[in-house]
């Protein structure tokens, strides 16, 4: 009576490590296997990870990176630049042509005339591109008209179009009257002043 208890035991005991044994078939526990999910990260070397960098270089290595601390890098070779050249040569200023009257000749004959030349002062830095840039020679202004003298007629024409009938042109010779007072018969009479100036 008593083994047939016993090999029921038996029986019992084997099948249930034969399960065991089954259940135990898993790849996570095979010693190739990856890494779990639960495996910390330095439990397993990463697949294609380079070996880290041997701390002395080998020998004919020639260091590499931002310089240590500690170590000098030669500064770039330095170009001599030459100094007071520039890309764009310095502004001339034009000078009127050979036989053209002088703005000054202008005014001394209207002052000749006995026409009003108050307040003569010199604008001739307004001819250049420190001034207005207007392309003339010589420029002198007075209280009743403006006498601008203009390197070539060509200049002269273009000025004296742009002021329209303010402007009065003989040759190189061009005189203004925008901005001023003067009447159309007193304008009369400095053109033709300048229009008998040889």
């Amino acid at each position: 009576m008593t083994s047939a208890p016993r090999t029921l035991t038996v029986a019992a005991l084997l099948v249930l490590a034969t399960a065991l044994a089954g259940c135990g078939d898993d790849t996570d526990d095979r010693p190739d296997s990856a890494a779990s999910p639960s495996a910390p990260v330095w439990a397993t070397p990463a697949e294609g990870t380079p070996p880290a960098p041997s701390a002395t270089p080998s020998a004919g290595a020639t260091p590499s990176g931002p310089p240590r601390a500690g170590r000098m890098t030669p500064p770039p070779p330095v170009v001599p630049s030459e100094r007071g050249r520039s890309s764009t040569p310095p502004f001339v200023m034009p000078t009127r042509s050979a036989g053209a009257p002088s703005a000054r000749q202008v005014v001394d004959a209207f002052r000749a005339a006995k026409l009003p030349v108050s307040g003569v002062r010199d604008r001739s830095v307004d001819c250049g591109p420190d001034g207005a840039g207007l392309g003339c020679a010589e420029l002198l202004v007075t209280d009743a008209v403006s006498v601008y003298v203009f390197p070539d007629e060509a200049n002269a024409t273009n000025r004296a179009d742009m002021w329209g009938t303010d402007a009065y042109r003989k040759g190189t010779v061009v005189l203004n009257y925008l901005g001023t007072t003067t009447k159309a018969d007193q304008r009369k009479r400095y053109d033709t002043v300048l229009a008998g100036l040889g």
